[in-house]
């Protein structure tokens, strides 16, 4: 045989060899992430690809204590005005750009002015960065700041290259670049999400895999039976009634953990004409909706009682809960006399927006029966949870299904939500004197300070119902059993340090 022909058979076995021992995982995920950009993104599993693709300045612990990340030490300042942060040597970016003290306070800058940011609430008390020398910055505050370290803990704290950022401008979520134990190299939308492994990962040691895809797969029964079939390695949010069967099977690990957010019905006040409607016009009509809807039966009918009832923006077993306002009875009587007093005795017709999976259509299905007994009509108008998302954004909605994942500090589930001008209130509610309150917690370090700002919040919110909150998730994954030492935290993410295939 011709030495080249040997050659080439060998080059051919070498790379089939090598694409048979690559260790490539892959993930499904429940719905397919928005745009890839830390700055203007808002889904969830958005946040499960950056886990893997944008270290943060901070993170978290599973029992959701602040560790280092990019920074490894920080101190505040007497007065609380200034937050001053050590930052970790030998970190670049995937582009080779160094991450420096310039390199964050270029992305702070970037948070704070871009026009598409969705970031700007969270860090708005930062009045200026000081670059102390090149691995040393300090945040300059126009107040003390409570929530700063768990903002950073977050997308707020996910560090962009300011190369890339610059060069892309608001198209930067197409070729993300970040400084993660993986860089970006392709997406597809509804399709797949492909990450490799980045060589020069400050922490490369603790990374064990190739590459990671990421499958978003909306139908949770597909999803389970692709994992099953050996065609995903894991999965995040397995159904909770999928989930005796999922312990049964000895092919697969349950893992667990309760969650820091919420699920709930989004209105819309005055985002727009299309808030020009009985729901987002009357309070009492948002309150008869209320009290039509038996939580504790939602549980059981939808998820088999795993998850916890809810009407706050923090679960019941929060220290940040009012007690004061427990998770309200069903009364279809009392739902009905609402709707009288607002002019309404004959029953209306309303329309919830919900994601086009089949566990939160299940679940309005539900809601929608329990509400036609006090004769409201809900139309259920089924949308990719992306477009659903966008079409909230623009005001193109009544009223929208969707859930929020949680934040360490109780400030990530309320601010940006209900403040006039947070980067996340889609049904564009304002009240000054809930700004006032909800601002006025954030800079407080006092616990019950800062628990009578929320309280006295909740007394105004919970007359209003900007979001109609139904339940608290617990998130469950279900991983291939060759799957070792992955651990769960209550954020929902999927950390892949130190996670790795058995032999």
């Amino acid at each position: 045989m011709a030495l080249s022909k040997k050659l080439a058979l060998v080059l051919a076995f070498g790379l089939a060899a090598g694409g048979a021992s690559a260790a490539d995982l892959r993930i499904g995920l429940q719905e397919d992430p928005d745009i890839l950009d830390p700055d203007q993104s808002r889904t969830f599993v958005g946040r499960i690809v950056y886990a893997s693709l944008c270290d943060k300045l901070v993170d978290i612990t599973p029992g959701l204590e602040i560790v280092p990340q990019l920074a490894t030490g920080w101190s505040w300042s007497d007065d609380g005005m200034a937050l001053t942060m050590t930052l970790r040597d030998g970190v670049t970016f995937h582009d080779g750009t160094p991450f420096n003290a310039a390199a964050v306070a270029a992305n702070i800058e970037r948070s704070q002015t871009m026009p598409e940011s969705r970031r700007k609430s969270e860090v708005k008390s930062i009045a200026s960065t000081e670059v102390v020398d090149d691995y040393t910055i300090k945040f300059n505050l126009t107040a003390p700041d409570a929530t700063l370290l768990a903002q950073f803990a977050d997308r707020s704290g996910m560090m962009v290259s300011p190369t890339a950022a610059a060069e892309m401008g608001a198209d930067f979520g197409l070729t993300p670049v970040c400084s993660g134990p993986f860089s970006f190299k392709e997406r597809i939308q509804q399709d797949r999400i492909v990450l490799e492994k980045f060589a020069d990962y400050w922490n490369a040691a603790e990374i064990s895999f190739d590459s990671v895809t990421f499958l978003p797969i909306p139908d949770t029964t597909v999803r389970l039976a692709n994992l099953r079939s050996g065609d995903l390695d894991m999965l995040e949010r397995l159904a909770a009634t999928d989930l005796a069967s999922a312990k049964g099977d000895d092919g697969l690990i349950i893992e667990q953990a309760v969650s820091l957010g919420y699920q709930g019905i989004t209105m819309n006040l005055a985002n727009g004409e299309r808030a020009k409607n009985p729901l987002g016009q009357d309070a009492r009509v948002r309150k008869a909706l209320s009290l039509t809807i038996d939580r504790n039966v939602l549980n059981q009918v939808v998820f088999e009682g795993a998850f916890a009832p809810g009407n706050q923006p923090f679960p019941p077993t929060s220290p940040w809960y009012d007690t004061r306002f427990p998770v309200p009875e069903r009364d279809v009587e009392a739902a009905k006399a609402l709707l009288a007093e607002a002019g309404y005795e004959n029953g209306l017709e309303i329309e919830i927006q919900v994601t086009n999976n089949p566990v939160q259509m299940q679940m309005m299905q539900v809601v929608q029966a329990m509400a036609s007994e006090a004769g409201i009509d809900i139309k259920l108008v089924a949308k990719e949870f992306a477009t659903l998302l966008k079409d909230q954004s623009a005001g193109d909605f009544t009223a929208s299904q969707i859930g929020w994942s949680g934040r360490v500090d109780p400030d990530g589930n309320i601010h940006q939500f209900m403040t006039c001008n947070g980067g996340i209130n889609d049904s564009k509610v304002c009240i000054p004197e809930v700004d006032a309150l909800l601002d006025k917690a954030r800079v407080s370090t006092d616990m019950a300070e800062r628990k009578a700002s929320y309280d006295a919040a909740r007394e105004i919110l919970i007359e209003e119902l900007p979001i109609l909150y139904l339940y608290h998730v617990t998130w469950i994954w279900a991983l291939d059993d060759k799957i070792a030492g992955f651990v769960p935290y209550p954020d929902g993410m999927i950390r892949l340090e130190g996670v790795s295939f058995t032999e």
